[in-house]
């Protein structure tokens, strides 16, 4: 298995315009092609921060598909560099969990990140952002919306809108369990969002998130082990 090691693409010391520049030029080399068929093992990346201290906790587990299995829990504390901007969470959070994924031991196939991905004002979310970081396909999997429009998806779990933004159609709101909030699913990187959709309903069992997102938040909520 490879190495999850990230692709130095730019610093991390950045001001605020500088940041923004780097989401426009980066933007253009997200990819939209799916480039996986049948993962062995889907990761899912989450974060809990405390502003108090600037303070974060970041974890990643990787399941293995179809059975998802959890394999491993993986966590990092840092302390965060980059103030709370929204639009700019992916310069706060990358480089934390980038550090997780460099101790993982097995490497996944596909990425489920709590966050954006094309579906975000510069098309350059935290999914997207991971994805080109990581070279790896990812998916944005958010629990609210950033930019675009969109109408309430049927009740039944498995129906979805279209969330547009200014004429381009930037994610799907999924609802993936009934009576529960649906949640916005977008394109990170070398996937494309009917695939997106398709993989996170695989990866939903009885809850309203997908299994590898549901246990990476309770990993970084401390509620979850580091498993090796």
């Amino acid at each position: 298995m490879r190495d999850m090691k990230a692709h130095n693409l730019h610093g991390w010391q950045v001001s605020i315009p500088q940041a923004l520049d780097i989401q426009r030029e980066l933007a253009a080399s997200v990819s939209r092609i799916s480039e996986i068929d049948e993962p062995r093992f889907i990761a899912g990346a989450d974060i809990s921060t405390s502003r108090a201290r600037s303070m974060a906790t970041g974890a990643v587990v990787v399941m293995d598909y179809p059975a998802l299995k959890l394999v491993e829990v993986k966590t990092v504390d840092e302390q965060l560099a980059f103030p709370y901007i929204p639009g700019l969470l992916s310069f706060r959070e990358s480089p934390l969990v980038l550090a997780v994924c460099e101790k993982l031991a097995v490497t996944p196939d596909l990425i489920l990140v709590d966050g954006q991905g094309l579906a975000h004002p510069r098309r350059l979310g935290l999914a997207s952002h991971l994805g080109l970081l990581l070279d790896t396909p990812t998916i944005g999997c958010a629990k609210s919306r950033l930019c675009g429009r969109h109408e309430e998806p049927a009740i039944a779990p498995g129906s979805s809108a279209k969330l547009v933004d200014h004429g381009e159609v930037i994610g799907a709101v999924l609802r993936t369990k009934v009576d529960t909030r649906p949640l916005y699913i977008s394109i990170g990187h070398k996937i494309d969002l009917e695939a997106a959709v398709r993989w996170v309903l695989a990866c939903c069992r009885g809850y309203r998130i997908p299994e590898p997102l549901r246990l990476a938040h309770l990993a970084a909520g401390g509620y979850l082990k580091p498993k090796e």
